[in-house]
């Protein structure tokens, strides 16, 4: 046998006797009460949780998410590779989380924060389509106050950005995202010609629209932000449910690329989130969750689970938590999917 052909035997051998990569695994989470809401480590109530000294949590709890429903409350945490349930009343929950919409916001929408910054839909409105949508988004920054021996109150500058003459903002939770250094904010905007992502961030000193992608007719939702050196935004778009991927480093949005297609030939829906190199996705009829890679959006792996997504997902480490529209809760553990 020639050294060529004894080679070629050789890796062929490795390759068959090699395991074949992990699939995900599901797992569900013991609960006693059915979830209904869902909070990620990035959310208004997952910072009221670990700020408010709760004798329950660990002194060192890292990354948190928050779920409850009508019969209970909980925090779940990561102990090493396992993901910790930790009860908490109800009330609890309720007093922590009854900020998350402001007086003038928009019914059922949630304020994001970033340091001295909240922001939120307001002025309740109807879009092209009649769907209900939001005449703007107010910014509230607290101001700098100068050390004295008298307490005083901390002064708000307030602005709220309109989204352009027959347009609504989305429905959707606002998403913060840090652009050139600077604190930029994402909404989805709805104009007669169709939907596009709007970038609000500060420029010659107010808050405005800076930059918007092309309006498109038909769906569109926005599966996950991508922080990072180079911030990006993943696009949910059509019926089809296909993806975009575009990148919010420069002065307008530019798309990087389109997915080519799912697994099963029917696309994608939000929500999503970056999982290190990986997209995790769910699937158009979200009754899974679909592995992506960042480079070319194309599906390593698919994980099924036992009930459509309800409430939306969470991401703690190297798992995804996923609140099940049952009221049930699962982990799904990436195994080897990761590209």
């Amino acid at each position: 046998m020639s050294e060529r052909r004894a080679l070629a035997v050789a890796v062929a051998f490795l390759l068959a006797a090699a395991p074949a990569a992990a699939e995900p695994r599901v797992t569900l989470l013991d609960l006693p009460f059915r979830v209904t809401q869902l909070r990620d480590a990035g959310s208004e109530a997952a910072l009221s949780v670990t700020t408010a000294g709760l004798p329950q949590l660990p002194r060192k709890a890292g990354p948190v998410a928050v779920v409850w429903g009508e019969g209970g409350a909980a925090v779940l945490t990561l102990s090493g590779d396992t993901i910790a349930v930790v009860p908490l009343p109800l009330d609890a929950i309720e007093g922590l989380t009854a900020g998350e919409t402001p007086k003038g916001a928009l019914p059922g929408s949630r304020r994001v924060l970033s340091g001295p910054i909240s922001a939120y839909l307001s002025g309740p409105s109807r879009g092209p389509d009649g769907r209900p949508g939001a005449a703007g988004v107010t910014v509230r920054e607290r101001q700098k106050v100068t050390m004295s021996a008298d307490p005083k109150p901390v002064p708000v500058e307030t602005a709220t950005v309109p989204p352009g003459a027959g347009a609504v903002f989305s429905a959707e939770t606002l998403r913060p995202v840090e652009i050139g250094g600077s604190l930029n904010l994402l909404a989805l905007s709805e104009h007669p010609e169709g939907a596009g992502l709007a970038v609000i961030g500060r420029r010659d000193g107010t808050w405005r629209v800076r930059a918007e992608t092309p309006p498109e007719p038909g769906p569109l939702a926005l599966a996950t932000d991508l922080p990072g050196p180079r911030p990006g935004a993943v696009l949910v778009r059509g019926e089809e449910g296909r993806l975009e991927q575009w990148s919010l480093s420069g002065e307008a949005p530019v798309r990087q690329m389109r997915s080519t297609g799912s697994a099963d030939g029917k696309g994608f829906s939000a929500p999503g989130a970056a999982l290190g190199d990986a997209l995790v996705v769910a699937s158009r009829d979200r009754t899974a969750l679909a592995y992506l890679s960042l480079k070319d959006l194309t599906e390593r792996a698919r994980a099924t689970l036992p009930a459509p997504v309800g409430a939306g997902l969470a991401v703690l480490g190297n798992q995804v938590v996923v609140a099940l529209a049952d009221g049930r809760l699962a982990s799904v553990r990436d195994g080897n999917a990761r590209p």
